[in-house]
């Protein structure tokens, strides 16, 4: 199931407030600007700054390299 359009519009990353980009099929957002991936446990965002996870630099080229094929965009606009 998809996280509510709704709630997507308003999701901020809690350490910096700007927006994420919402992988549905593998159940995660990722802040690209700090290298942060956050899980999606049952439908509902961990947005907790201590439970997310730091990404390398080659698994961030790859985020978002598949963010661009499948057109994954910004949850908002800042």
């Amino acid at each position: 199931m998809a996280l509510d359009p709704k709630l997507l519009e308003i999701l901020a990353c809690p350490e910096d407030k700007g927006p994420l980009l919402y992988f549905e099929s593998e159940s995660f957002l990722y802040n690209p600007r700090l290298q942060r991936r956050y899980r999606i446990d049952e439908d509902i965002p961990v947005m907790l700054i201590d439970e997310a996870v730091a990404v390398s630099d080659d698994d961030h080229a790859t985020i978002l390299a598949s963010a661009a094929e499948q057109g994954v965009e910004p949850t908002f606009e800042p």
